[in-house]
């Protein structure tokens, strides 16, 4: 499966957050009270990516199956050359469970080691729901360096893991 990539002005206003309303829907129903508050941020970050292309934009792409998007992924380089984070990796829920989220990521990895950034770090939460993200971070070569307290819930924890990066991931 090829996914192809462009950049969310291809897109609309809208279509970030949308894409992260679907993927979180049964979080946010579950999990109001952690969940709910999410979707002004995700709201925002997609303003943010309309609002400054050349900044915050041109660190999103959308990714498409022929003519459809089917997620996006982002990343902050702004820790250059230390690292750089994996932000969003969102495939929309009737496309999952067909390594295009694997497929994102290594875009992701690709266009940090480009910048000539040593390593990725990206993190995830503990619970079950969780369960197929840190598995995908896992099978990129990421590997857990620590885990801290989630404020918003206990019984959580936050997962973050890290990846070395080397001039092959740039192509």
């Amino acid at each position: 499966m090829v996914l192809n990539y462009q950049a969310p002005q291809e897109g609309h206003r809208g279509l970030i957050a949308e894409m992260l309303r679907q993927s979180y829907a049964e979080l946010l129903t579950t999990e109001p009270a952690c969940w709910l508050p999410e979707v002004a941020k995700w709201e925002q970050f997609d303003q943010e990516v309309f609002d400054h292309p050349d900044t915050v934009g041109a660190c999103v792409f959308l990714s498409s199956l022929g003519a459809r998007v089917v997620g996006f992924g982002s990343y902050d380089p702004r820790r250059a050359p230390e690292f750089g984070r994996v932000e969003h990796n969102c495939i929309i829920p009737e496309y999952r469970g067909r390594g295009l989220g694997k497929l994102q990521i290594r875009e992701i990895l690709r266009r940090l080691s480009a910048r000539g950034i040593h390593t990725a770090r990206v993190s995830t939460l503990s619970g079950a729901w969780h369960i197929p993200a840190q598995r995908m971070y896992v099978a990129c070569g990421f590997r857990e360096i620590r885990r801290r307290p989630w404020a918003c819930d206990p019984h959580q924890t936050v997962i973050e893991y890290e990846r070395a990066l080397d001039p092959t991931d740039a192509r």
